[in-house]
């Protein structure tokens, strides 16, 4: 799996000259590097070989980059994640940020910037490793334990208290109530919703997110008939909001 001692960097890029070519010079410059060619195993990727720097390209088949790093950051807010995109919109860029994004860089670029950007990212994470800071950004913001309408959710527990008493949640229920609190107000898709909390597993389909929807107004809902906090919303999807109180 490579040296322990060197820093690891996931290359998640479908062109594969560049993707080799990247690989290259950061061996170069003493970097262990892996390459992913879709969203899906750079998950896997990911949750297995814990790399130190992510290098994300936006334009991937499957499941695109800005939902990798949505998923990414429900559970990781400390990792670096560099995006390189064709996409140079400022639409984009903000998007990218406001998921949490480190650092964007629009191809084409220019090689000892981008080499300069990777070491800069990857002393950055070391001190923020070694300080205990959080991002603070996109979902790295939210607090450990989660109030609404009488509810509460512990997600350092795993456990939640509701109208029927108190639930133990499992991973994958936790995910997708941090992706819901996450976005709270806005509209998310049943699509986007299986990309970003499920990366598109097998088996995972429309009727997955419907189901979780019918356990979450189980739990938490007075009158899961008639909800409050989980929407629906008529050829959307969902939406998860409640008062401020």
């Amino acid at each position: 799996m490579g040296d322990s001692t060197k820093k690891r960097i996931l290359v998640v890029e479908d062109e594969t000259h560049l993707a080799e070519g990247l690989k290259l010079n950061l061996a170069l410059k003493g970097y262990d590097v892996m390459i992913s060619a879709d969203g899906n195993s750079a998950l896997q990727r990911w949750k297995e070989w814990e790399p130190d720097l992510i290098v994300l390209d936006i334009m991937l088949p499957g499941i695109d980059g800005l939902s990798v790093l949505r998923n990414i950051r429900l559970e990781d807010e400390r990792i670096p994640i560099l995006i390189l995109s064709a996409k140079g919109d400022p639409d984009d860029r903000v998007k990218g940020f406001s998921y949490g994004v480190d650092d964007y860089l629009a191809k084409p670029f220019n090689l000892d910037e981008f080499l300069l950007r990777v070491e800069r990212l990857l002393t950055r994470g070391a001190w923020s490793q070694a300080g205990g800071a959080s991002k603070g950004n996109g979902v790295s913001s939210l607090p450990g334990i989660y109030e609404f309408g009488g509810n509460r959710i512990d997600f350092q527990t795993l456990k939640a208290y509701g109208p029927s008493g108190q639930i133990s949640l499992t991973e994958q229920e936790a995910r997708l109530l941090r992706l819901f609190i996450a976005n709270r107000g806005k509209p998310l898709s049943r699509r986007k919703l299986l990309e970003i909390a499920w990366g598109y597993a097998r088996g995972s389909t429309s009727r997955t997110v419907d189901n979780f929807i019918v356990r979450f107004r189980k739990y938490f809902e007075v009158d899961p008939k008639n909800p409050v906090y989980f929407k629906s919303l008529r050829s959307v999807g969902y939406v998860f909001d409640h008062d401020s109180d």
